[in-house]
């Protein structure tokens, strides 16, 4: 589990209340929180993007990518 502010660009993460994960395109900081603009993880496919608003205290789980610490 990571907060919301931690999530950068190319990391695949599990939104709350979804099973599939999702690839993050972009992030920027909206009102009250933070806006993903995330497409499907598991699709080869072009997908449409489309946006995800979060607040920074919205807690994640992190997917396909380890980090070296």
């Amino acid at each position: 589990m990571i907060p919301a502010g931690d999530v950068d660009v190319g990391d695949v993460i599990v939104l709350p209340d979804a099973s599939d994960a999702v690839l993050v395109n972009r992030v920027r900081l909206g009102q009250g929180g933070l806006i993903f603009t995330v497409t499907s993880a598991g699709s080869d496919a072009a997908e449409q993007e489309r946006p995800v608003k979060l607040t920074s205290e919205v807690r994640l789980r992190r997917r396909g990518r380890d980090l070296a610490c």
